[in-house]
């Protein structure tokens, strides 16, 4: 069966490295390589040096705080507590703010400016249930759990029952 181009071609190709290199040299490099790009994702990236405007921040109003588009809630997930009798900053009656946080940093879009929110769940009622809203934006993995709001924060609250989440401006970021 003749050879064709291509398999003399290979052929030539791996003899040559063989006389050149030794396996252990090739399995040196071939695990500094894949030690290499497992670096990579820890490599510190400037997420947010584009100018592009996420769609939350595009959609943004400061007029009505009942919905999910309020400047405010760009990193908020659950209840709004200023649907369920309590307002962007106030628990309702009942229940108690806890006295962990997660953190988020939002556009407001009257004047363009960044300023840091900190979301406080208000704890010890039931889900209030009315006006859900999940914003992820900038959501951070789990490991960084300062600025996720996957998690329950009612820790140190007298108790863990979730009611709703306030958005409190804690100032320019």
């Amino acid at each position: 069966m003749p050879k064709n181009t291509v398999d003399t071609l290979s052929e030539r190709l791996t003899r040559s490295l063989a006389r050149r290199s030794s396996r252990r040299s090739l399995l040196s490099q071939l695990g500094t390589v894949l030690a290499g790009s497992a670096i990579i994702p820890l490599l510190p990236v400037a997420r947010a040096a584009s100018n592009a405007k996420s769609a939350f921040t595009r959609d943004a109003q400061s007029k009505d705080d009942k919905q999910c588009t309020y400047w405010r809630y760009c990193a908020i997930d659950g209840a709004l507590c200023s649907c369920c009798g309590g307002g962007v900053h106030t628990c309702p009656p009942g229940s108690s703010a806890a006295p962990t946080s997660w953190i988020g940093t939002c556009i407001h879009p009257d004047d363009g400016k960044a300023y840091i929110i900190a979301y406080r769940d208000c704890c010890g009622r039931h889900n209030c249930g009315r006006c859900m809203c999940n914003s992820n934006q900038e959501e951070t993995p789990v490991y960084r759990s300062q600025t996720n709001n996957d998690i329950i924060w009612c820790f140190g609250a007298p108790t863990m029952v979730y009611h709703c989440s306030t958005a409190v401006l804690v100032g320019a970021a």
